[in-house]
């Protein structure tokens, strides 16, 4: 059966791949994006499916307005996709309160937004399936990108605890975490801080030269069958990983995590007292 889909952030990347991807197939997409002249292709192309939405996730108030109207428009809202977000990228000293802040307003706060916006109507449902599209540096970390893997990481508690709030009401959870994809994500879409403190070059360096190897970044054509799966799947799983650089960092890093809890459990219980 067609399913209704809310997408954030539907103008470009992910979002708009998805977008269409969902459309192809028959489904009805809300698309939300500050431009949606970005969307008026997919307009041309299949009509009254898609209901474009001039969307900034961080206004509250448009945000509950934009869910007033997509669920008046469509009847209902089957799946959300929180999707809108960037990268800022520089080291964590070198960023301003600024750029720290609205990190946090558009990929933490904007899709808490979204997300408490849409629960009301997936309760009525006693249905629905909410995608956070967070990232494999929701779960460990890179150099660079210290307040964006933050944001991710803040993404990851709070999904993985609404999770376990709303299972009993029939709606599902599933944080997607990819590596990089040759999408704008790391370009027209990101952010850079302004400082350049000299300390920090041979980290800059080091980040920049691990960047310029394309065999990292993922193609985004290969993320829409992943992403139909999950949608479609009875049982979709909490966390997915999208890429194989995301699987095998992801996969070191929690034997490296597991390995040091074993190393010091006896002090871990030890400071327990009883």
């Amino acid at each position: 059966m067609a399913k209704t889909v809310f997408i954030t952030g539907a103008s470009r990347g992910f979002g708009k791949l998805w977008t269409e991807a969902f459309l192809k197939r028959g489904d009805k997409v809300a698309a939300s994006a500050r431009n949606i002249a970005a969307l008026d292709d997919l307009v041309e192309k299949y009509g009254d499916n898609i209901l474009p939405v001039q969307l900034d996730v961080t206004n509250k108030e448009q945000v509950q307005q934009a869910v007033d109207t997509i669920q008046q428009h469509f009847g209902g809202i089957d799946i959300l996709i929180n999707n809108a977000g960037y990268g800022l990228f520089g080291t964590v000293e070198e960023t301003t309160e600024e750029q720290a802040r609205a990190q946090m307003e558009t990929n933490f706060f904007g899709l808490l937004w979204v997300t408490q916006a849409v629960l009301p109507v997936m309760r009525a449902q006693k249905s629905g399936h909410i995608i956070q599209v967070s990232s494999f540096l929701g779960i460990t970390t890179l150099p660079m990108l210290g307040l964006y893997n933050a944001s991710k990481f803040a993404v990851e508690g709070l999904s993985e605890t609404i999770a376990s709030e709303v299972a009993h009401l029939g709606i599902k959870f599933t944080l997607i975490e990819p590596n990089g994809f040759a999408t704008e994500w790391a370009g027209s879409s990101a952010t850079q801080t302004t400082s350049d403190i000299a300390d920090y070059n041979p980290v800059r360096e080091g980040f920049a030269e691990t960047g310029e190897n394309g065999e990292l970044w993922g193609d985004p054509n290969a993320t829409i069958e992943p992403i139909l799966k999950v949608v479609d799947s009875k049982n979709p799983p909490l966390r997915l990983l999208l890429g194989k650089v995301a699987y095998q960092f992801v996969h070191e890093v929690y034997n490296n995590r597991l390995k040091d809890i074993e190393e010091w459990k006896e002090v871990s219980i030890a400071a327990h007292g009883h």
